[in-house]
């Protein structure tokens, strides 16, 4: 059992923070190499969402058994996952966003919950359900208590004492008059809290922004489209694939001032490389969904950022999916690991984006290695261009066929995959640095995609289109796969075909066993190697939380929460019956009610006893 181990793989990048003298936070930088413990919603700086508990094998892991159970007393969508610190744990709900504090030493018991008090009016502008994704930890500072952040639905970002549940500051990070709400988990990095903004269907204009840890003020914010001084964007200094970006390049795609409600929304998941001394994330979708309405590449929506945590400034950008016509997002997890490439070790940065290519870049100058598709229904496109020289290089090849700007305004261009939703959305991925293989939960639905003209008023829908989806044809009838990805090669290991998309974050551990979710809210564990399904176990709701794990007096826990809801369970969560509605997933997941229901739950596992002799 591997408990106080600060071991090289899950911690590589961490340790090459003692060679430089802008470091991240001591504390953490140590204490995600503490395997009995789950610091961050991602598990480490990097991304991983892998543990080097052992205790819990390929072998044993037939044998789970429940351990312990807690309600949440929410129904919505319960995204995200909890955090352990020594013998505390703590995690989130949907909204309202209360927060548990809960004693592993003393029979799992409450030692206390923060209940905020948010206008209800709130949920209305919450694109797909009201689902939260974790709370960050800071630890102790000085005079300061270790601290809870939690990032509220009306985007509300407190700070609590971890100790007892007390706030110690807040600040407002966004209006949710115009839209803005919040959805995402804060990150620490240094002596500041990094957080985004959601509202990419309400016209916001998308920004993530760097609060002190101190005292909450803020420390700088840099905004995906805008003129430089707003996207903290170097004309010369800042690159995209290689060349710098030029005078605002925030502006320059935009007709006249539509960069304002340009969206390019910041709702995902950070990351963070001590060495490099960068943060990177990704951008959302640009506003409106009808592309006619916003000629031009609309940056930088749809962009991998890499930023200097302490002053914001960009140091390379790469815009994945230019001139968004289905609303593929760009916010999913940047996933940091050293991978082999011509015979040497890379500072690779990999990505499994909504619109169906994985990237993998080197995360220390932008360059890019890798763009392959990683679900083969995917057709809107036919390959990005990977021709330094070529004037395409890094751009997707549309086929005219699935392009809804070529077919036009109040057209319904039928039969796109992925559909909107993306081969992925932000369900969270895993690496093994044992295998060196990427785990992956992935949706396998197309779409119809009609778009139309709308007007923008603040606080008011701004999509512009009307969708429908269902399972990718001449496949396997199912709406997902979980997938193992060789991100050096571009290529698919093995694949595990669901019924409904894989809306749960994965979870590898040293014990050769990957775990994720299902909707119908089974929690499965399956062979690393082989994909070979090993156990499951039906939990009360559907699963679209993120499987996590830690150890507790000498024993290893593995815990998820569920509790239908999320974009893919919107219908169930939200009582809509509208095929369409939903941004077009209602009819979709349809089938998802004679499977589960609602209600949020922590379920938690452990072998028996005599399993672990």
């Amino acid at each position: 059992m591997k408990r106080f181990i600060l071991t090289s793989a899950c911690s590589a990048l961490a340790l090459a923070v003692a060679s430089t003298a802008v470091v991240a936070n001591d504390d953490l930088v140590k204490m995600e190499g503490n395997s009995a413990d789950w610091v961050m919603p991602t598990g480490n700086y990097a991304n991983w969402r892998y543990s080097e508990l052992d205790q819990i094998t390929k072998d044993n892991v037939g044998q789970l058994q429940v351990a312990w159970t807690m309600s949440t007393g929410v129904l919505r969508g319960h995204e995200g996952s909890p955090i352990v610190i020594g013998d505390m744990m703590y995690f989130a709900t949907p909204f309202p966003n209360n927060v548990f504090a809960i004693d592993l030493a003393n029979e799992n018991k409450i030692k206390w919950k923060y209940e905020p008090k948010q206008d209800p009016n709130v949920i209305g502008v919450m694109c797909c359900d009201t689902v939260y994704r974790g709370v960050s930890y800071a630890p102790a500072s000085g005079d300061q208590p270790a601290l809870i952040l939690l990032q509220q639905a009306d985007t509300k970002l407190v700070a609590l004492n971890a100790e007892d549940g007390s706030v110690v500051w807040e600040v407002t990070n966004g209006d949710p008059s115009k839209g803005q709400t919040a959805t995402m988990a804060p990150m620490i990095v240094k002596d500041k809290v990094i957080t985004g903004i959601s509202g990419g269907e309400f016209g916001v204009q998308g920004h993530i922004t760097a609060y002190s840890l101190a005292d909450g003020s803020q420390v700088w914010r840099a905004f995906s489209t805008g003129p430089d001084d707003q996207t903290l964007l170097d004309p010369e200094k800042t690159t995209h694939l290689g060349k710098p970006v030029g005078k605002d390049s925030g502006t320059a795609t935009w007709e006249g001032d539509q960069w304002k409600i340009g969206g390019g929304t910041t709702w995902g998941w950070y990351s963070y490389d001590p060495k490099l001394d960068l943060i990177y994330y990704g951008s959302g979708n640009p506003s409106t969904w009808n592309p006619a309405q916003r000629p031009g590449d609309n940056r930088w929506s749809m962009t991998i950022f890499a930023r200097d945590p302490d002053d914001g400034m960009a140091k390379w950008v790469y815009q994945m999916t230019p001139h968004d016509e289905w609303d593929f997002d760009g916010v999913n997890e940047m996933m940091l690991a050293d991978l082999d490439f011509d015979g040497g070790k890379v500072p690779a940065l990999v990505h499994p984006d909504r619109n169906g290519f994985n990237y993998t870049l080197n995360r220390e100058t932008g360059e890019l290695l890798v763009a392959e598709k990683y679900d083969p229904a995917v057709n809107w496109a036919t390959h990005v261009v990977m021709d330094k020289n070529d004037p395409q290089y890094g751009r997707p090849q549309v086929v005219a066929d699935y392009s809804t700007e070529q077919n036009g305004e109040d057209v319904n261009t039928t039969g796109i995959c992925p559909a909107a939703l993306g081969t992925k959305d932000q369900q969270p991925s895993a690496y093994s640095p044992k295998t060196g293989l990427f785990y992956i939960p992935t949706n396998h639905v197309c779409m119809d995609y009609e778009p139309f003209r709308v007007s923008y008023t603040a606080g008011q829908p701004y999509v512009g289109a009307t969708l429908s989806m269902y399972p990718a044809p001449d496949s396997h009838g199912g709406m997902g796969n979980f997938i193992a990805w060789d991100a050096t090669k571009g290529k698919i290991v093995w694949s595990i075909p669901e019924q409904f998309s894989v809306w749960s974050g994965a979870l590898a551990t040293a014990g050769d066993v990957v775990f994720y979710g299902t909707l119908e809210g089974y929690l499965k564990a399956v062979d690393i190697e082989t994909g070979d399904e090993l156990y499951k176990f039906k939990t009360p709701s559907g699963i679209i939380g993120n499987v996590m794990t830690y150890e507790n007096d000498g024993k290893q826990y593995v815990a998820v929460l569920s509790g239908i809801g999320g974009w893919a369970g919107i219908g169930l969560a939200a009582g809509l019956t509208d095929p369409n509605a939903g941004l077009g997933a209602v009819g979709g997941y349809a089938g998802l009610k004679q499977y589960t229901d609602l209600g949020g739950q922590l379920t938690v596992f452990a072998l028996p006893d005599s399993a672990t002799k």
